[in-house]
């Protein structure tokens, strides 16, 4: 498909609205996209027939002293990212830290618990288990009575 004869001038009429913020078909974002909807030609028209408008348009941009909208709006966006990543990566190690201690007080509670179950069921202690415990007083109660 050949281009408009007046596809360039619609170009670059475009391109110097938008660079003036003074759009009248398109957002004025800082962008090819918005380029090609504020000059009314297919985005192809800039990245193959004009790459040479585009490059312009670019240049104008960083010319301009400033980020476009969209770059602004994404290294933003990317610094948020990245304290967000930094506190979830000390949240993480936190978490791990937590996990170590808790499996470390498990199975110190369970060589405790280990320990005393032994004890109970030793014969030379003297001690019963309390499961033995509670079935002493039904015994007392069948064969006769409980002094209290």
């Amino acid at each position: 498909m050949s281009p408009a004869p007046d596809e360039r001038p619609r170009i670059r009429a475009a391109m110097d609205r938008i660079l003036s913020e003074t759009p009248e078909h398109s957002n004025g974002a800082l962008t090819i996209v918005a380029l090609a909807v504020e000059a009314g030609v297919p985005r192809n028209a800039l990245t193959q027939r004009h790459p040479d408008l585009r490059n312009e348009f670019y240049e104008r941009i960083r010319a301009r002293g400033s980020a476009p909208d969209n770059e602004r709006r994404l290294r933003r966006e990317i610094g948020k990212l990245k304290k967000l990543r930094a506190s979830d990566r000390i949240e993480i190690q936190q978490l791990k830290d937590d996990v170590h201690a808790l499996v470390a007080a498990l199975h110190l509670s369970q060589m405790e618990n280990h320990q005393l179950l032994a004890r109970l069921t030793d014969q030379s202690t003297g001690l019963q288990a309390l499961r033995n415990i509670r079935e002493a007083p039904r015994d007392l109660h069948r064969g006769g009575s409980v002094k209290g």
